[in-house]
């Protein structure tokens, strides 16, 4: 029945079980940390300064301890946020040399000011990090600069930023370290001629050659950012597709529209050898399988391979905590690791390592803590590439329900039928839905289009509440809107659009 799926509310968030009480007794500002807490965060990223928060909303006295001086981790310092103002920024640019003149705008010279966009960028990266530690001092958060290794599994040490050292203790401690860039053997990086992403942001001049090695999501938004700035860009991938978590689909439309917008695929293919003895970098590569060598010449490679959990130094063999073969450490579904006390969120957990599944560890970590009930449903984590188009996803791909065996039905929709789309000139994409052929469950929702990171959240709500293709497409969407290929892909999977 439409909107049936509307009455089936999971009661997880709002079980509780009986907790002890907990209350603040000290006003906590930026200090030393050394009384005992009740939670320590190591760790100020998405996972770790989203805990801090909610453990101290929940009443619980609060440390975190971040190494870098700034609060946000990589994603808000180096990665996320930072990426994501050049990726606006180069789209502006582009559309102004490539695009402004269909729709009636005249520009007679378009240059890029690389110093003044980089400015833009960092001063993005200063607001948001100043921003959190005004968060901090608003929920009474103890937070403390420097590397914090244990010295038990109640205490921790932490060489300060400003030279010190201090211990702080805690009941509950909350490893959230993140994770840093995958190496690949015999690729030294330099930041200067080989960069990881975060040299990547940090450009001082648009490389007339750019190298991604890697065609994952970081891969292909810096050679985005720096395709449409003027780089010659070419990605190159050891395995025989780009982003392997992407519905196949979709994956091989994606890569049509970036080989449209210039960007070159070697895929198949590894990198056996680098010579940085010239003014350039001269790649030796070689197929995956094995064969002829051949060269590749360029300016500059980002190394692009993927990320790893960041344990280093925290002392986790002092007191016993365990890993997995990749450095993972291993939890329960509380977070809590075979240390009593300690617990772990985040990259360094299994899961997908990205910033908002780490946000989501860190609040349902902490709930368990103070007695309450947590949940992270890793299935229903929304994936985004942030190109152009952009690239979205949550549930399963296709491939994966076939492997379950399901029967199932499949609903698309072009944005080449959607009346916004058209008008802003901007159609590349689609929407496509994957629903139990029996229930009409949906079971996975996946959006190539311009700003397909805010479509998909419609999609994510509907994941989480077992809803089917019906329910949304008996929703009321406004017209004209790109959301509308989201009714008519539901559509499309429980009955026939209207508009193709």
């Amino acid at each position: 029945m439409a909107m049936a799926s509307l009455a089936r509310r999971k009661a997880y968030a709002v079980v509780s079980s009986s907790r002890s009480s907990l209350f603040l007794t000290t006003l906590r500002g930026f200090a030393s940390g050394s009384d005992e807490n009740d939670v320590v965060v190591i760790g100020g990223g998405p996972g770790g300064y989203v805990a801090a928060i909610k453990a101290s909303q929940l009443g619980l006295k609060t440390t975190c301890i971040e190494k870098r001086g700034t609060l946000g981790g990589t994603c808000l310092n180096v990665g996320c946020i930072p990426s994501k103002a050049l990726l606006h920024s180069s789209h502006m640019y582009h559309e102004a040399k490539h695009a402004f003149a269909n729709h009636g705008v005249k520009v007679s010279s378009v240059e890029v000011d690389l110093a003044a966009m980089m400015a833009q960028k960092d001063k993005a990266v200063s607001n948001l990090t100043k921003g959190i530690e005004g968060l901090f001092k608003k929920n009474k958060v103890n937070y403390v600069k420097g590397y914090g290794k244990f010295v038990s599994p109640s205490e921790v040490s932490v060489d300060t930023v400003d030279g010190g050292n201090t211990v702080v203790k805690g009941k509950h401690i909350i490893i959230a370290t993140g994770s840093d860039v995958k190496s690949l053997p015999g690729v030294t990086i330099d930041e200067k001629k080989i960069v990881s992403s975060t040299g990547a942001l940090a450009l001082t001049e648009i490389p007339k050659r750019l190298v991604v090695i890697g065609a994952g999501y970081i891969g292909l938004e810096m050679g985005s950012v720096w395709g449409r700035l003027g780089s010659e860009v070419t990605v190159v991938e050891f395995a025989s597709e780009i982003v392997p978590t992407m519905d196949a689909e979709i994956r091989k439309q994606f890569q049509r529209s970036l080989q449209k917008q210039g960007m070159k695929f070697q895929l198949k293919t590894k990198v056996v050898g680098v010579d940085t003895s010239g003014d350039g970098v001269k790649l030796t590569l070689e197929p995956a399988a094995g064969g002829d060598q051949t060269t590749l010449e360029t300016d500059v490679v980002l190394v692009s391979a993927g990320r790893t959990p960041f344990t280093t130094g925290l002392g986790l063999d002092k007191i016993g905590v365990e890993t997995d073969k990749i450095g993972r450490i291993l939890v329960n579904e509380r977070f809590a690791t075979n240390v009593s006390g300690v617990y772990a969120i985040g990259d360094v957990i299994p899961g997908p390592m990205l910033a908002h599944k780490a946000e989501e560890d860190g609040v349902a970590c902490v709930e368990y803590i103070a007695g309450k009930v947590g949940h992270v449903d890793y299935d229903k984590v929304p994936g985004v590439v942030y190109t152009t188009p952009e690239v979205a996803y949550v549930g399963k791909t296709e491939e994966q329900v076939k492997a379950l065996g399901v029967e199932y039905r499949v609903g698309k929709f072009p944005f080449m039928a959607n009346s916004r789309a058209k008008a802003i000139d901007n159609a590349d994409g689609l929407v496509k839905i994957l629903a139990e052929k029996e229930t009409d469950k949906i079971l996975g929702v996946h959006i190539m289009a311009p700003n397909a990171g805010e479509l998909i959240h419609e999609a994510a709500i509907a994941l989480q509440y077992d809803a089917s293709s019906e329910d949304i497409a008996r929703v009321c969407h406004a017209h004209p809107t790109m959301s509308e290929a989201v009714k008519e892909a539901a559509m499309a999977t429980y009955d026939k659009p209207i508009h193709i």
